[in-house]
């Protein structure tokens, strides 16, 4: 179920700014100098953040999370803490369950948890703490009054990615992603990122390769394999790789900087951690994060629990950089009319879990494993 807030519309940004719903000053502040370690004077944390796979400083889906977190409680002078369960990428759901009683027993009115492989835990936690409430970040429901499930359009971010790096000049590209193909909004970043480049390369008349690969990705780490993958894709001519999951991004970005090639980043505005990155396909992580906090801290929880609020390029909750832009032949002017475009209908986009076709009019994809 879509809910078109007001409030939304006013607060996603999609120049990958932080903007606070219902902070008076969060939008003057940068997360990155807000700590993410803080010590409460009663040992009680307010809000808690339970991390996905991966590190939290991610500069990706952990860190982009986070943030909000961060940034609400700063503005709002909340405490806060973050929980990362044991056992890393191999981490098991007594692991994450461990670490969401561990945040209501510290005190935690409301917890954040991020990513699909949560929804066991996040399930077990919130009936066990039936007075706390949770936020599920790219998941869903779980048929609980104490859980606000927030998801996105990921394939309407990926395919504008997709289409301003054909429109660009770049014609063989690449797409790694994480959760091993089994994670929606991964799937549905990819599946976009296709249908944007065959749009791409059917206005401008020519053809695109593609290499697609979920090989490295389970664990939305980074590592040498993965690292070892890119090189060699980029070494036989793949301009572009979309680093599409996490910690991903180091391994392909060190690959792509050691070939003189390009990368689309993830999530977050990732251009300001490596020069490889041409643009990112983004969505309102922090943005949804604080909105969906202060559902809870304004007493309006009623609102959002138990129901799925999927945002998209209507709520400005998905989209490319602008205020970092370097795309030289796609202008912010171009991306703003298809941007329009998405928001009208006009331009629609399958968010079907399918694998791409191997071949279409435009469009050659070869699925490495």
């Amino acid at each position: 179920m879509k809910k078109i807030i007001a409030l939304l519309l006013a607060c996603f940004m999609l120049v990958g700014m932080l903007s606070a719903c219902g902070a008076s000053d969060a939008g003057k502040v940068n997360a990155d100098a807000i700590p993410d370690e803080m010590t409460s004077k009663d040992g009680k944390y307010q809000i808690a953040f339970v991390t996905d796979v991966g590190q939290l400083k991610d500069k990706g889906f952990n860190q982009g999370s986070y943030d909000g977190v961060k940034l609400f409680a700063n503005a709002n002078g909340k405490s806060y803490k973050y929980y990362q369960p044991a056992n890393g990428d191999a981490a098991t759901d007594d692991d994450r369950i461990n670490a969401m009683k561990l945040a209501c027993d510290n005190g935690a009115e409301i917890v954040v948890a991020a990513g699909f492989l949560q929804a066991g835990a996040l399930e077990a936690a919130a009936k066990a703490y039936p007075d706390v409430h949770f936020v599920f970040i790219d998941g869903w429901p779980l048929g609980l009054d104490n859980v606000a499930a927030i998801a996105f359009d990921e394939h309407q971010s990926g395919y504008l990615a997709g289409y301003a790096t054909v429109m660009e000049g770049y014609t063989k590209l690449g797409f790694m992603g994480g959760g091993g193909g089994t994670n929606p909004a991964c799937q549905r970043f990819g599946n976009g990122f296709a249908q944007g480049a065959e749009a791409a390369a059917a206005k401008k008349g020519v053809k695109v390769e593609l290499n697609y690969s979920w090989a490295y990705g389970a664990g939305f780490g980074a590592s040498p394999e993965l690292q070892a993958m890119a090189t060699g894709w980029y070494q036989n001519g793949t301009e572009v790789i979309f680093a599409c999951g996490g910690s991903m991004f180091a391994s392909i970005s060190a690959a792509a900087s050691a070939e003189d090639a390009k990368v689309v980043g993830v999530d977050v505005d990732q251009s300001g951690e490596s020069p490889t990155v041409i643009t990112s396909a983004m969505k309102g992580l922090a943005d949804a994060v604080q909105w969906a906090v202060d559902k809870h801290n304004a007493g309006k929880w009623s609102e959002v629990g138990g129901t799925l609020t999927s945002l998209g390029a209507k709520d400005n909750a998905v989209g490319l950089p602008t205020a970092t832009w370097s795309l030289k032949n796609f202008s912010v002017a171009d991306y703003e009319a298809l941007f329009a475009d998405l928001v009208s209908g006009k331009v629609v986009v399958s968010d079907e879990l399918v694998l791409f076709p191997e071949n279409t009019a435009n469009v050659t994809v070869t699925y490495v494993e």
